[in-house]
């Protein structure tokens, strides 16, 4: 199959009258100045730079009147209930179904933020990385491109209290881990648009001697949640003496292979500590707005040169063009 396109986004910039051959699905070859009749403009398809695929699956059930007020919270709680029920054959069908829907959306790819780790009540699978092939199984079935994050996720809190409840699925020690991302890299192996990363979960739950080996388990990408909420601020800058944009700043190596999920609790100064670091910002806009979690410093975090990308996160709505 050949596209045309009177102007294409290429790696050198923009480009005139571009061909697109492509071959058993894939792009085969792309070349400049070629004259013919087709597209206007053609962009690549962009990655979604974060996922939670598993919560497609719950999209809506948090969207009832109550008596009291929401919250990040609240919402959590329920996610947490709702993946006591999940089995691995379940999760991957929806991740199936949800990859499907970014495919349709736009996304070419999506990096899928994954902690869905272990059985109900903990322990492991007989396979530790039983739910990561899972995921694996759903990018090979949909043809989504799959940068795969397994997520550490250590304690409950900054003050190191034990996991508890639906938490449970996600905890893994040092050991447990490292069979968890060894059998993630079997998983992927196949797969011929897959990269593997890794990803702490948060400042919350993972311990800061793991923060400091983090960026040593792979050679991939390091995607971590940070300054979500206001709550999270508070409990990290009463424990470490620093609000956790600054605390990262300071202590963590970031670059280019970083990306910080939602950061919508920045001051300026940070904003513009954490752009000269040359971390990605992972915005994922409709979600942080159905939960209340604040809007990002778009027009400070560009003024300062940083980069972005959208993502999906809790998959409550799947369109590219909203983000």
């Amino acid at each position: 199959m050949i596209l045309h396109a009177e102007t294409a986004l290429l790696p050198q910039g923009w480009a005139k009258d571009v061909r697109i051959r492509i071959e058993h699905g894939r792009i085969a070859e792309v070349t400049a100045g070629v004259p013919g009749r087709g597209h206007g403009v053609i962009l690549p398809a962009p990655v979604n730079l974060h996922s939670h695929t598993f919560q497609r699956a719950m999209a809506g059930m948090t969207e009832g009147r109550t008596a009291g007020q929401d919250s990040f919270w609240t919402w959590r709680a329920l996610m947490y209930r709702f993946l006591e029920r999940l089995s691995p054959e379940d999760v991957q069908a929806i991740a199936a179904q949800a990859m499907v829907e970014m495919a349709e959306s736009g996304f070419a790819a999506v990096c899928e933020f994954h902690y869905l780790h272990h059985p109900v009540g903990g322990g492991t699978y007989s396979d530790p990385a039983e739910m990561s092939g899972r995921v694996a199984a759903a990018a090979a079935e949909t043809g989504l491109g799959l940068t795969h994050l397994p997520v550490i996720y250590e304690q409950g809190g900054v003050d190191g209290r034990a996991l508890a409840g639906g938490q449970l699925r996600f905890g893994s020690g040092p050991e447990v881990f490292a069979r968890v991302l060894d059998g993630a890299g079997r998983a992927l192996a196949g797969l011929p648009d897959a990269v593997l990363g890794v990803a702490p979960h948060s400042l919350r739950a993972v311990s800061r001697a793991t923060l400091g080996r983090v960026a040593g388990m792979t050679t991939g990408p390091v995607h971590i949640h940070i300054a979500e909420q206001v709550a999270e601020v508070v409990e990290v800058q009463a424990a470490w003496g620093a609000r956790p944009v600054d605390w990262a700043c300071a202590n963590l190596p970031l670059d280019a292979r970083w990306c910080l999920i939602h950061a919508t609790q920045m001051t300026p100064a940070e904003t513009a500590a954490l752009a000269r670091t040359g971390a990605v910002a992972g915005l994922c806009p409709v979600t942080e707005a159905n939960l209340g979690d604040g809007i990002f410093d778009g027009p400070g975090w560009l003024a300062a040169g940083g980069a972005f990308g959208v993502g999906t996160d809790s998959n409550v709505r799947i369109s590219l063009p909203e983000e």
